[in-house]
């Protein structure tokens, strides 16, 4: 892969790729179940959550680079820089590892779901259902444009970021204009709600919506001044997708709150469909909200994929990875390293329904950027770190990690039990690999 640098432009679509494709289109459904019409303020607060834990990153990584005089890093990097601790680090790195994987999974299957839905595609070719194919061609379709190189990658990246963010503004906008000038309004804002549980236990559930932002910490070496460009990326990335958020979940709770409850990952379509029949095109208003979410997923496997690919590399520098996965000498990352990732990622789109990995996957990001919040607490007398913006990024990670639980406890069982299946495996195996020496050392102790 080349070793062209992105600016701030390719920087934020890279942030807001990894985030709008998953929280749109995977988890808007869930959320709306839980919360109703004040689903909004549940996507507000996990934003909040999602900031304070941004602005943790951020001053971690300063004080790195600070000490260091080099880039800052990662959630690996910080672990083993302000804890000195090798196998938790390694073990988070893995943890994080397997999340991205899932979320890149669950972004395939869904963009599959949408090419099916259109009317002139088919759901099977003989005997072979077509969602597999399609998701695992849109996999293997950008490992191809990530070995392209970082400047390829950036340019599609702001391009697609740019079509759906346009597409879903204008929904939202229109959506929420259409349902003020019916009479009477048409616009709900659960305000009856609001002052309930509901509103925070959604929260939880729609916290992964807000997991891409982290990603740049892993892509410093293909960003141009990267101490200051991501700072700003970050806060711009989550401003925006909170503000898409927010419009385009009012605009579909008011318009198809029906669909949002039978078809969660077609509702966008019903309220867009709605929206552009009042002029004589509801499908054409169908087919351009189809088109974005096509934008929207697709976006977010390239941004994760790529970041992912960079998070692999930095694991192989610190000896954290199996040298087998790739060179950590070579520019850019290593080729074999995003063919790796895209095969177990296709492989596990393939397989069928994802909701126990990609609820793991949740799970993860909430643990990572909480334990990150608290980090930067514990370094609350250094200068530049405001301890308020931390401990509110900890509380709110913890908080969210319970209910999230309890929401899988109560409401998916069956997903309840396989996540903490999940959780074993993945902590068994990363035992038995970075603990491997001392193991060794006491078998014969065994005997």
């Amino acid at each position: 892969m080349g070793t062209e640098t992105l600016g701030l432009t390719e920087a934020v679509s890279i942030a807001l790729g990894g985030m709008i494709g998953g929280g749109i289109y995977a988890v808007l459904g869930v959320v709306t179940q839980i919360s109703g019409a004040a689903t909004w303020s549940a996507f507000l607060l996990a934003g909040v959550v999602a900031a304070c834990a941004g602005y943790s990153y951020v001053q971690l990584n300063a004080l790195i680079a600070a000490n260091d005089g080099n880039t800052g890093g990662g959630s690996v990097t910080f672990i083993r820089s302000f804890t000195g601790n090798t196998t938790i680090a390694g073990m988070v790195g893995w943890t994080l590892l397997l999340g991205y994987i899932g979320s890149m999974a669950m972004y395939a299957f869904a963009f599959a779901e949408f090419v099916i839905s259109f009317p002139m595609v088919p759901e099977s070719i003989g005997a072979a259902p077509l969602r597999p194919i399609v998701s695992v061609g849109a996999i293997a379709a950008f490992v191809g444009l990530n070995l392209l190189g970082a400047r390829a990658t950036g340019t599609v990246e702001t391009v697609l970021v740019a079509g759906k963010v346009l597409v879903l503004v204008t929904f939202g906008l229109g959506g929420v204009g259409y349902a003020i000038a019916t009479s009477p309004p048409a616009v709900d804002l659960g305000a009856s709600t609001l002052t309930s549980f509901s509103p925070v236990m959604a929260a939880a559930v729609s916290f992964v919506a807000f997991q891409g932002w982290q990603l740049l910490f892993y892509d410093q070496e293909s960003i141009e001044n990267p101490l200051d460009r991501i700072p700003k990326a970050i806060a711009i990335a989550i401003a925006t997708a909170v503000v898409v958020y927010v419009l385009v979940v009012v605009a579909t709770s008011d318009l198809a709150p029906q669909a949002l409850r039978t078809r969660p990952h077609t509702a966008l379509v019903d309220a867009a469909s709605t929206i552009a029949g009042t002029v004589g095109y509801a499908g054409a208003g169908a087919t351009v909200i189809s088109l974005s979410a096509l934008l929207s997923t697709g976006s977010a496997i390239n941004a994760t994929l790529f970041s992912t690919g960079y998070f692999a590399k930095g694991m192989l520098s610190s000896d954290l990875l199996p040298d087998r996965i790739g060179d950590a000498s070579a520019d850019g990352v290593p080729p074999r390293t995003v063919l790796l990732i895209g095969g177990v990622t296709a492989a596990f789109t393939a397989v069928g329904s994802l909701s126990a990995i990609t609820s793991f996957a949740s799970l993860s990001f909430i643990v990572v950027f909480g334990a990150m919040s608290l980090l930067a607490f514990t370094q609350r007398d250094r200068e530049r770190i405001r301890a308020v913006w931390p401990a509110v990024g900890a509380v709110g990670a913890a908080l969210f990690f319970v209910l999230l639980f309890y929401h899988l406890y109560t409401a998916e069982r069956e997903t309840f039990y396989a996540v903490l299946g999940i959780a074993v495996a993945t902590f068994l195996v990363e035992t038995l690999y970075f603990e491997r020496d001392v193991i060794r050392a006491e078998i014969p102790d065994l005997r």
